[in-house]
């Protein structure tokens, strides 16, 4: 059984991501979501190994000590996420592709990691202006707390230019979902030596 790819996606609260990447496990099969393990306790129904896998700050440390995660943060004090090293590996055995929806340097981390079997996608908004005004039309956040997920996004956005192997810029959703659904599917099926040759021409030429 053929080993799968690793699919990274990363964007800022606002982008389109979500309605993204529902629309690309409908269209492309064999995608899994990656399930981090967290230091939080379940809530209402969530069960271990599903939504997340949960444990003890303890557990979670002894783990980092042993290096079993490709990435990890401490959000808030006592409260980390993480992605587990084996989980990924064992789907990956079993033929599926994996798929992270990680911030930009979670994301930045894992392409490092596994470098031209995983494909990196930054998801954006057309601009600023407009990733505010999407804020504001979901009517669920305060000003106060738009403004700072705005000025998050800017930071992200900076930071990801250039460390990602492509960007799709949300500012059409149908156009957008084309483009990610045609990216993806000529990544999957890229053969290990055209990966290697396209990441040495983008190495040479680092404004393709």
């Amino acid at each position: 059984m053929e080993k799968g790819k690793l699919l990274i996606f990363s964007a800022p609260s606002g982008s389109g991501k979500t309605t993204l990447l529902n629309h690309l496990l409908g269209e492309v099969p064999g995608i899994a979501f990656s399930v981090s393990a967290t230091t939080r306790a379940p809530r209402g129904e969530e069960q271990n190994g599903v939504e997340y896998y949960f444990m003890s700050l303890e557990e979670f440390k002894q783990r980092v000590e042993n290096d079993e995660f490709l990435e990890w943060e401490e959000v808030y004090p006592g409260r980390c996420y993480g992605t587990l090293k084996a989980v990924i590996e064992k789907m990956r055995n079993e033929g599926y592709h994996v798929a992270f929806d990680v911030d930009v340097v979670g994301g930045t981390n894992i392409k490092k990691f596994f470098g031209d079997e995983a494909l990196s996608i930054f998801i954006q908004a057309p601009s600023i202006e407009v990733l505010r005004e999407r804020l504001i039309n979901r009517g669920t956040d305060s000003m106060e707390e738009i403004e700072k997920r705005v000025s998050k996004a800017a930071w992200e956005t900076e930071f990801a230019q250039g460390k990602f192997d492509t960007t799709i810029i949300n500012d059409d959703l149908e156009t957008a979902k084309r483009e990610i659904v045609e990216t993806v599917r000529r990544f999957f099926e890229a053969t290990p030596a055209e990966a290697e040759g396209k990441a040495l021409e983008a190495e040479g030429n680092p404004t393709v």
